[in-house]
């Protein structure tokens, strides 16, 4: 008799594992299959995803590292700090990250015991329906679930012609484990993986060049930001070329050769020792069995599924990178647990307007909301308030001042509309902006909130006095 499951989670990534955590806390008997895509040393399912694995969580440990690394060599002095040329040990780094995400993974598994979630090693591929429920084949049994969520994520999209061996030629996961320092690293997009990646080997000591084939860069930032940003990497040295065409791709012993065409339509030739492609992601639905129980995909492979994550099919929901919107891990989060509440017959929710976006450069950017070319097309009239952070005491004494941030709000009823951060920290004050959005906040409101100084969290307050022209240290 096969196992029955009142919800089966396909994929434990940060969607599936947080799906799967909710449904067992709010009673289901619960099940995550993973296929384990990423080799664990025991051979064990591997929880965590892309995020965990190779994408958001070792990516971050690199660049801490490279941070470190980079203040070293050229911080310290301004600080009366003396500690001689600094050195890097690749592979103590790769190590160090390597080790921050065995701890993270193991954790997911220490999670599912304590919430009694059941795991299953294995594809989950579906079946066929029966009853009140789903058939799916996980590894070698078949297994009945009465709801079935689907988080298989993405997975990095490649280019024709251009093979990735994770070695010369590297994809998300083969950048994060290069071996030495490449004297030159050509990168393929300039998107968030690229520019992390790019960020992290530049300030190891690598000529970096990266090769966009759009004309803008950062066309999903606010435009002040993207631009700012653009000349603070020019800079700071990363090789930003845009516009550019690739062409034929060749791999040596002694590196790879990348033929493109430049934004004027000019033949160009870049030599380097390694080649991140970094061109965005595809979902995750292959060895689903979609079409044999008529799933429905869109042209682009994403499972279709309405606002609150339901699929065409009865009792079974997607979530996360397979589905439409943005391809991040906590907007991954906030769905499952939509889901799981609204299988439980709460009133789940998601609000696509405030998820927030950021990108762990230094310095980090970090944005909610409309940006202010959005306004500007939609024709909605709006106000603006924007505070360097040059105007800022403790950025000051931190040594990092680069940047602003630019608060947008509704010209008629204050409401704030768009919140877009680049600067130190980023990260963490885009969280403010988040919640005042989610409360319907009006810019007034932020304003009038008394900030602890001296904190960077100061510049958001007076981006909010200055969208009413009264800014007080600036």
């Amino acid at each position: 008799m096969s196992k029955e499951f009142d919800v089966l989670v396909i994929g434990g990534g940060p969607g599936g594992y947080v799906a799967a955590i909710r449904a067992a806390q709010l009673g289901f008997k619960t099940a995550c299959c993973e296929s384990n895509p990423y080799a664990d040393p025991k051979g064990e399912p591997r929880l965590g995803g892309t995020c965990l694995n190779v994408g958001c969580i070792p990516s971050k440990a690199l660049l801490h590292t490279s941070h470190l690394f980079e203040e070293a060599g050229h911080g310290f002095e301004a600080q009366g700090i003396s500690v001689g040329k600094p050195r890097i040990d690749v592979a103590t780094m790769v190590a160090r990250k390597s080790g921050i995400v065995d701890q993270l993974t193991g954790g997911i598994k220490g999670l599912f015991k304590k919430n009694k979630v059941t795991l299953l090693n294995g594809h989950g591929s579906f079946v066929a329906h029966a009853g009140e429920g789903w058939q799916v084949k996980v590894g070698d049994e078949v297994v009945t679930a009465r709801q079935v969520i689907v988080a298989t994520g993405s997975k990095a999209r490649h280019l024709p012609g251009i093979a990735v061996d994770n070695n010369i030629v590297c994809d998300n996961v083969g950048a994060l484990d290069i071996n030495a320092v490449p004297k030159k690293l050509a990168v393929i997009g300039a998107g968030v993986i690229g520019l992390e990646m790019g960020s992290v080997w530049r300030r190891l000591g690598s000529e970096v060049t990266v090769l966009e084939a759009l004309p803008d860069f950062l066309s999903l930032a606010d435009v002040d930001v993207a631009r700012e940003a653009l000349k603070v990497f020019k800079k700071q040295g990363l090789n930003i070329n845009l516009g550019c065409t690739i062409g034929d791709v060749t791999v040596s012993k002694k590196g790879v050769s990348i033929n493109y065409t430049d934004k004027d339509g000019a033949a160009q030739k870049l030599d380097a020792d390694r080649l991140i492609v970094s061109v965005g992601r595809v979902p995750n639905t292959d060895g689903l069995n979609a079409e044999a129980v008529g799933l429905k995909l869109n042209e682009r492979g994403m499972i279709e599924i309405d606002e609150h994550c339901r699929t065409n099919l009865p009792g079974v929901w997607a979530v996360g990178d397979v589905v439409r919107g943005p391809m991040l891990a906590h907007k991954a989060m906030e769905e499952a647990v939509m889901v799981a509440e609204i299988m439980a017959g709460q009133s789940g929710h998601c609000n696509f307007d405030t998820i927030p976006w950021v990108i762990y450069t230094s310095p980090e950017i970090a944005w909610v909301g409309r940006t202010e070319q959005q306004l500007k097309r939609d024709g909605i009239a709006y106000r603006v308030g924007k505070i360097p952070f040059l105007a800022n005491g403790r950025a000051l004494g931190m040594g990092d001042p680069t940047g602003f941030v630019k608060m947008l709000a509704d010209a008629s009823t204050d409401r704030i509309l768009g919140v877009h951060i680049i600067g130190a920290n980023a990260s963490e004050l885009i969280s403010e902006a988040v919640v005042a959005m989610e409360f319907g906040a009006a810019s007034e409101d932020l304003a009038r909130i008394c900030h602890a100084h001296p904190t960077l969290s100061e510049v958001v307050h007076e981006a909010a006095l200055a969208v009413d022209k009264r800014s007080l240290h600036f």
